[in-house]
């Protein structure tokens, strides 16, 4: 049997930034997405956002690339959404982040995940992991 430790924090923005991660979607979101990286062997240790983006705490085992386990889940779920609510139609950004954490970062990163909401009310934000610091053009309207 194989071990591995690795925690990964992700993240990435709706199609356009659109705020389309509203209250009736965010928890079918929230809850496939989870269903979907425990059936990819990875464990999942948070997830939160805003309207707009998706932050993840994962573990993903060294069998599988961090760009599959991303192209999956973000796949999987905008089909899930669309197939669910077919009055809206959902798309991610093809661009995420991803950064890796050790054992001791794990609590202050799932505890920034968790708290999103308020971490963007209060503008207490970290910025080198919110999409809207990150260099990626917006297509214009």
């Amino acid at each position: 049997m194989s071990t591995w430790q690795t925690y990964y924090h992700l993240v990435w923005a709706t199609g356009d930034r659109t705020p389309l991660i509203t209250d009736p979607i965010r928890p079918e979101l929230y809850q496939y997405m989870q269903a979907k990286a425990k059936s990819l062997d990875c464990w999942f240790h948070a997830i939160g956002g805003i309207e707009d983006h998706v932050h993840l705490i994962v573990s993903i085992p060294p069998k599988l690339a961090i760009a599959q386990f991303v192209k999956r889940i973000k796949g999987s779920s905008s089909r899930h959404l669309n197939k669910t609510f077919p009055d809206q139609t959902f798309a991610w950004q093809r661009e995420y982040g991803v950064f890796s954490l050790g054992r001791k970062q794990l609590p202050d990163a799932i505890a920034y995940v968790e708290n999103q909401k308020h971490h963007h009310d209060t503008q207490t934000l970290i910025r080198g992991l919110e999409p809207q610091f990150f260099n990626i053009p917006r297509k214009p309207h």
